[in-house]
């Protein structure tokens, strides 16, 4: 071969390379980009350990509780949310092109997760809890794409119509709901200065967990009174009844908050849904069976850290002390003039006990149950009538059930029984629920108390700019509860 021949086939094999070159290129500008530029079903679903990352941030997030229907299938949507407007539904969020989010970019995801956008431009009611979901990070966000579109099965099944009447109707005023009220979507950034394992927690509790979407009281336009701890005492402060359930305090107070709970209290609580001084029921028993009994251990302990380490609130109710008196009086028969006691050693004292005390991670106590001594009654009313299902968790595998007393006791025997327990064993609840309110909660209505949203001063409020008629006591959103219909998926 002469050294022409060599120079000329050495130019070749240079023009080759220089194509492959800026063939891999483009191609890798085409993969950096087709996240955001194409829809799911031209993505590369290799990534097997990003899936199974985004499979975890939805546990997190509790997507299925929302988005699957009573006995329906997982993310196809159709779960009823009341609302004090009306009825809406929730989405298919399934990979299925025709009725799902198939065709959903990662920004069309992102702005629907966290600016509260759709793909059509059209703004989500705040039923589906974007002011949270703005502080995620957006690794968090990548994976939980990468999930629904790869991890999860496409159903095809549209969406119910939300039952709200013109023009309540119209989503453009969700549009400015969303600039005058949700954060602008910020990835979440720790303070100085503060533990890496509380910083997690905080992440966990005011973003992807969502915890004030039911523990914090809302303002008078459905708004959490406050996103995280900068907002003062409203913060995880308790929220309004979610389908007849009263979301309790998360903050330091001894009696109606978490003051007598340890970390390890509220890791096994989040894990299991039972302990030896408190059980999950209605809207909580969702959320243990069908998120948090999945989180990791370190994800359990940074948010019993981060809740415990949240500034201390007043003592609404001082300190609870054990009042021995009541069951001195059951176990010695003495129960005259106390209405409402015969009815519960009848009905409530074999699993309850004479003592309020219960059965340990079994039956929950009822003397010190921050529950059972809120200022609203409805909880307590809403399990006694209806009754309540612990489920079961890999950690309690064993499904514990309350029998509902609405067929057995009658409206003034249900208030009487509820005001003797919120009366008892040192419990300092006022016994103002009426026969009236039972036959409310029969009804699937809730207790008129504006307390948890607006603290109005009025027992019962009518339409207007600052004390709107609630569904129920608070403007909130509240949607079916899964516990005792069906089975977590």
């Amino acid at each position: 071969m002469t050294s022409l021949e060599q120079k000329r086939r050495g130019g070749e094999t240079m023009i080759k390379g220089l194509k492959a070159a800026l063939g891999a290129a483009v191609a890798g500008l085409l993969a950096g980009t087709a996240l955001s530029a194409a829809p799911a079903y031209a993505q590369d679903a290799g990534d097997s350990d990003l899936v199974a990352k985004g499979a975890y941030v939805a546990r997190l997030g509790d997507c299925v509780a929302c988005h699957t229907d009573l006995h329906g299938k997982a993310f196809a949507g159709g779960l009823q949310i009341k609302t004090p407007i009306g009825a809406i539904y929730s989405t298919n969020i399934t990979p299925d092109p025709k009725t799902g989010i198939g065709n959903y970019t990662l920004e069309d995801f992102d702005k629907a997760i966290r600016r509260g956008v759709r793909k059509d431009g059209a703004s989500l009611y705040p039923a589906m809890p974007y002011p949270s979901f703005s502080r995620m990070s957006d690794d968090d966000i990548k994976a939980l794409y990468a999930y629904f579109m790869h991890g999860v099965p496409a159903v095809e099944q549209p969406d119910k119509p939300a039952d709200i009447s013109w023009p309540l109707s119209m989503r453009w005023p969700l549009a400015l709901w969303g600039k005058m009220f949700a954060p602008a979507p910020q990835a979440f950034t720790p303070a100085s200065g503060t533990d890496p394992v509380v910083a997690r927690g905080e992440y966990l509790v005011t973003g992807p967990g969502h915890c004030g979407a039911c523990h914090t009281p809302r303002g008078f336009s459905m708004q959490e009174k406050s996103y995280d701890a900068t907002g003062g005492a409203d913060f995880l402060a308790g929220g309004a009844p979610i389908d007849n359930w009263i979301a309790p305090s998360l903050r330091s107070d001894p009696v109606m908050g978490l003051g007598r709970w340890s970390e390890d209290d509220l890791v096994m609580f989040l894990r299991s849904g039972r302990l030896d001084h408190s059980a999950a029921f209605g809207g909580m028993a969702d959320v243990v069976a069908w998120s948090t009994q999945y989180w990791s251990e370190d994800d359990l302990r940074a948010t019993a850290k981060y809740l415990k380490s949240l500034p201390e609130v007043p003592k609404a109710k001082g300190d609870y002390t054990y009042d021995p008196a009541t069951a001195q009086a059951l176990d010695a028969g003495k129960t005259s003039g106390m209405t409402g006691a015969d009815i519960y050693v009848q009905q409530c004292s074999i699993c309850h006990r004479n003592d309020g005390g219960a059965v340990d991670r079994m039956f929950p106590p009822l003397a010190g149950n921050p529950v059972v001594v809120s200022d609203n009654p409805t909880s307590v009313a809403h399990i006694v009538a209806a009754g309540g299902v612990l489920p079961p968790t890999n950690w309690g595998p064993s499904a514990v059930a309350m029998p509902a007393y609405q067929k057995v006791l009658n409206d003034q025997q249900i208030a009487d029984v509820v005001n003797f327990i919120r009366t008892s064993w040192g419990n300092k609840a006022p016994a103002n629920l009426t026969a009236g309110d039972v036959a409310k909660v029969r009804g699937g209505q809730a207790i008129a108390n504006v307390r948890g949203w607006n603290d109005a001063p009025t027992k019962d409020s009518t339409w207007g700019v600052f004390i709107p008629q609630p569904y129920g006591p608070g403007w909130t959103f509240s949607p079916a509860t899964h516990a005792g219909v069906d089975n977590p998926q």
